[in-house]
């Protein structure tokens, strides 16, 4: 399953992640946040949205390890993969009927969200 994961680019940007090339995606406080990251597996594909700055999707990241021994504070590793040809900004994502229902706009406050296969594709090949 992929996901999107937001993060805060003056905090810790898409270009942070290309330049350590790996990183613990972590701060993460909200319950269903946290159980969606306790879910993720090895090799499962993610977007990375800018929030707050930007507001848009930039770049593509994949699962390289998830242990989940501690429920409260999962630690998900994650790699940068590559930058998207063009950013998705968030005027255009909902406005995509792909994300139709999406817990992205249900649940706007939510920093991982699970996607569908077209909506992975909908962000990175478009």
């Amino acid at each position: 399953m992929p996901y999107l994961l937001k993060t805060e680019p003056d905090k810790y940007s898409f270009d942070d992640l290309l330049r350590d090339g790996e990183t613990a995606w972590d701060g993460i406080a909200n319950n269903q946040a946290l159980m969606t990251l306790r879910n993720m597996k090895k090799g499962e594909r993610c977007v990375i949205y800018h929030s707050n700055v930007g507001k848009a999707a930039v770049g593509t990241a994949q699962v390289v390890s998830v242990d989940a021994s501690d429920a409260k504070n999962p630690i998900v590793r994650i790699r940068a993969v590559k930058r998207l040809k063009g950013e998705r900004p968030l005027a255009e994502i909902r406005a995509a009927g792909v994300f139709q229902g999406s817990p992205l706009f249900r649940q706007f406050r939510l920093s991982v969200v699970p996607l569908t296969q077209e909506q992975y594709d909908w962000l990175t090949l478009g």
